[in-house]
């Protein structure tokens, strides 16, 4: 008998939480369909509050950072768009539409970015990256190992020669090849977890040579600029640097983790 009502217990138990989690995902449904009617009717601050809502509240996705940052970029909000459209890119690299809108809203801003030369291997790394998310590399390597163990265990048992030397090289090849997509994923989980870029989000910014006002002023930024964080260790005071290697330090209220 104890044992039926534990059992009920359980399926009890089970079944309210299976309702709990749906009515959530209905409630969560619900708000993005209020978000994006909102968008569509050009009620472009209501549709900013429900995006960020969810976000705080239900978690983050890359299509909810581009629509926020749709809406931002709507009522010319330029540096929160940018670095919604960041945090989208972090989470989907591959998204076409959100590389897009990423460089349409850069075009938008203040400052011109120069082209930096850098080596060819270095942009080929970085587009081949970029081609899949940390989950997409991940599931990737997994199933090129699998493929490359299969090889080595038929190498092993087949007595054959033709058979053992094609296992061989399919093997090789296969492990090769997890080793370059487990460094990919690693790459896009070190993008995702160590976040040591900001988005510039004051309208001008003058950069200093050391971390206090009476630093000698250095050069002027604008909101919208992408720079990298080189020391955070202060408190109100930080380090930067653009991509033409020009550093200096900012106050920490002017800008933004992406």
């Amino acid at each position: 008998m104890k044992k039926i009502f534990a059992i009920i217990s359980l399926l009890l138990t089970a079944t309210i939480t299976v309702s709990i989690a749906a009515q959530e995902a209905t409630d969560v449904d619900a708000l993005l369909a209020k978000a994006d009617s909102a968008y569509i009717d050009a009620d472009y601050m209501s549709a900013i509050e429900i995006y960020s809502n969810i976000i705080e509240n239900e978690g983050v996705s890359a299509t909810l950072y581009m629509n926020l940052g749709n809406a931002y970029l709507k009522v010319d909000e330029i540096a929160k768009a940018i670095l919604c459209y960041e945090r989208a890119y972090i989470l989907n690299p591959s998204d076409k539409d959100v590389q897009f809108n990423l460089e349409l809203a850069k075009t938008k801003t203040v400052d011109k970015l120069s082209i930096v030369n850098e080596l060819f291997i270095v942009t080929w790394f970085k587009r081949l990256v970029s081609l899949m998310d940390m989950n997409g590399w991940s599931i990737l390597t997994i199933s090129l190992f699998a493929l490359a163990m299969a090889g080595f265990i038929i190498y092993f048992l087949s007595k054959k020669i033709s058979v053992r030397k094609i296992s061989f090289y399919f093997g090789v090849i296969f492990f090769v090849f997890s080793i370059f997509t487990f460094i990919f994923a690693t790459t896009q989980k070190r993008r995702h977890e160590n976040r040591d870029s900001a988005i510039i989000m004051s309208p001008s910014v003058t950069v200093k040579s050391t971390p206090s006002e009476g630093g000698t002023d250095l050069f002027i930024i604008h909101e919208g600029r992408k720079v990298k964080v080189l020391d955070n260790s202060m408190k109100e005071w930080v380090e930067i640097e653009l991509e033409d290697g020009n550093k200096g330090w900012v106050q920490v209220e002017v800008m933004e983790i992406i």
